[in-house]
Order: structure tokens, then C-alpha cells, then sequence
């Protein structure tokens, strides 16, 4: 789903929405109270957020991979069929089996989808695992974390900061952030997000930069498309990156693209003499066969205090590779 617009604002359908987001963050609150969470042999990273919908969780746990020694990656299979656990194959398994992040992970480290994350985190172990990386789950309680990281946009913040469905707060603010050991800020801090945190709560900043494919697209008509968290933002990269965009197809988070939803873009670009362009996540729930006519643009994260990243992970014990194998 997108957020709809009434997320940022306050207004009677808020107040009607409500006492539903009451029972929501009740609800969690009485799971989390109840359950006794298994605490694996290895650490555990969790990259969550406190809003529903893409801040960038995904690219951060890429970037973790890329500083923790023996890392893998234990995330739900979001949108797959599969309930694990199930160590991702990304030569034979879908975005329909597995879910599109589990896919983007597995090429990078070994990845595990499991419903249940204990059990995802004992087959972990049991591969060998020097380390969890935890795509999503921080109001999941069932697995004890060492290091919670809160991923926040700084450009859309926490909306209303009412809970679902009023708002789009999965928990209230001030719960979710007490559990968190940092704030990941994304980007501009446009929205006042670092005056709504503890003081005493660190925050790393960082920012997406996009790979070197949308640097490609400079001075190119282009047809774009993206079903993630806010495509808007995927659009404006492009922008910035000075491609000239005729066209603009937003879709839903993890929307589980069929050859009727790409092909009109495909025809469309032909027509208009563009380039059709997607994400990387999107690009993973494309029909195969149209994939291949489709440009991708990735992006990895860039830190402000890269020192500062290295130093909270090895305060909770992260075996680190070396600076210089890190940027390898």
C-alpha cells in the first residue's frame, strides 16, 4: 500500500481512526508483555523502523553486511509464499516464493526467510552464522536483539505520529524509541525529526546515494516506474541525477508486478523514445522476460561518521571486518 495523505495531517478522519490505533498499539504492547524472546549464541542487528512504509531498512542492512564479519540475513520473505525457515537461493527462488528484500539480501550474504525468527536464527546458527542482520522485526519480540537500529526518513518523519490506522506509526513514538540503541536519520531532516528524539538517544545520518546506472540516464527521456515506500523520492533521484522524465508510474509497496502492469510501460516508453527505469527491488518482481528491457537504478548508503557506525557496532560485540576489507 502507499500512505495515504491523511497520515501527515490531523483531521476528522484521524480522530474517527483513532481508538483503532489505541487497540493497535495495545495489542502490541500485550504481545511484547507475553512473549519470552529467544536470545541466539551470535549477535543480532535489528534494522527496523517505528513507521510503516520504506525509510530504507533494505540498503542499510546491505551496508551492515559489508562492515560484519560472517553475516547473514534474517528477514520475513514480506509478499512470498515461503515460511522457512529457507535459506534464499537467488538463482531458483522468486520474489513470489520469497518476497523481493530476501532477494536483494541473498545477493550480498547468506539470507534466511522464516516467519518465525527464532527458528530462521537457529538455522543461522547451525550454517555457521557469526552474525544476524535483521531486515525489519523491531516490534517483532520474539528474538532477543543486541543492536536495534530505528531507520527514520527525514523527509517524511513519523506523519501524524498517531498509530495505525490513524497515523502510520506501527507503535506509539515513545515506546518504539526507548527499545531502539540508535536512530538511522535518512537524508534532509526536513520533517523535524532529530527534535522528537531522546537526547541521549545517537543518531547516525546518513543518506541513499543512487549507483552509477542513474548517472547514465543524465540528458535521457525516461519512462519510470517503482512500487516501493514512496516512489516520489525514487522520481526526484532521477531528477537530480538530470534524467528528463515524460512519464511517472507510481505502485504500492511490494506490488507484485503481471505482464499487464509492465507492458503498457514498455509500449509507452517506445513510443515517447524513453528509457523505462525501476529500482532494484522493483526490478526482482519483474516477469523475467521483461526485466531484461527494463534499466535499473540501485543505490547504497552513504555515511556522515562512518567511525561512528564502526564504534556502536563493535561496543555490542559485531565481529567487524577491517576498514580496508570493508570498503573492498
Amino acid at each position: 500500500m502507499r500512505a495515504p495523505d491523511f497520515w501527515r495531517t490531523e483531521n476528522g478522519l484521524v480522530r474517527l481512526l483513532e481508538p483503532a490505533g489505541l487497540l493497535y498499539a495495545a495489542a502490541g504492547r500485550w504481545r511484547r508483555a507475553r512473549t519470552t524472546p529467544y536470545t541466539a549464541s551470535v549477535p543480532v542487528v535489528c534494522v527496523g523502523n517505528i513507521v510503516a512504509g520504506g525509510a530504507g531498512k533494505t540498503p542499510v542492512c546491505l551496508a551492515l553486511a559489508d562492515l560484519i564479519d560472517g553475516a547473514h540475513f534474517l528477514t520475513r520473505g514480506y509478499g512470498g509464499s515461503e515460511a522457512g525457515p529457507l535459506r534464499v537461493d537467488p538463482d531458483r527462488h522468486t520474489a513470489d516464493e520469497v518476497g523481493d528484500e530476501a532477494l536483494l539480501l541473498a545477493a550480498r550474504a547468506p539470507t534466511w526467510v522464516a516467519r518465525r525468527r527464532p527458528e530462521g536464527a537457529r538455522a543461522a546458527e547451525a550454517a555457521g552464522a557469526a552474525a544476524l542482520v535483521m531486515d525489519d522485526g523491531h516490534q517483532n519480540p520474539t528474538l532477543a536483539k543486541t543492536l536495534s537500529l530505528v531507520v527514520v526518513d527525514g523527509g517524511y518523519g513519523f506523519g501524524n505520529r498517531r498509530v495505525l490506522p490513524a497515523g502510520p506509526l506501527r507503535e506509539p513514538l515513545a515506546e518504539g524509541l526507548a527499545r531502539a540503541d540508535a536512530v538511522v536519520l535518512m537524508g534532509d531532516d526536513t520533517a523535524g525529526v532529530a527534535r522528537r528524539l531522546p537526547a541521549d538517544l545517537p543518531v547516525l545520518r546518513a543518506r541513499l546515494v543512487p549507483g552509477p546506472e542513474a548517472a547514465a540516464l543524465a540528458g535521457r527521456r525516461v519512462v519510470a516506474f517503482a512500487g516501493i515506500g514512496q516512489p516520489r523520492k525514487f522520481f526526484a533521484t532521477l531528477r537530480g541525477c538530470g534524467a528528463s522524465l515524460v512519464a511517472v508510474h507510481p505502485f504500492a509497496d511490494h506490488h507484485p508486478y503481471r505482464h499487464d502492469d509492465v507492458q503498457p510501460i514498455l509500449d509507452e516508453a517506445f513510443a515517447l523514445g524513453a528509457v523505462p527505469v525501476t529500482t532494484a527491488k522493483d526490478a526482482v518482481r519483474l516477469p523475467p522476460d521483461q526485466r531484461q528491457q527494463v534499466d535499473v537504478v540501485t543505490v547504497t548508503v552513504a555515511w556522515d561518521d562512518p567511525a561512528a557506525l564502526r564504534a556502536l557496532l563493535a561496543a555490542k560485540g559485531l565481529p567487524l571486518r577491517s576498514a580496508e576489507a570493508a570498503h573492498g
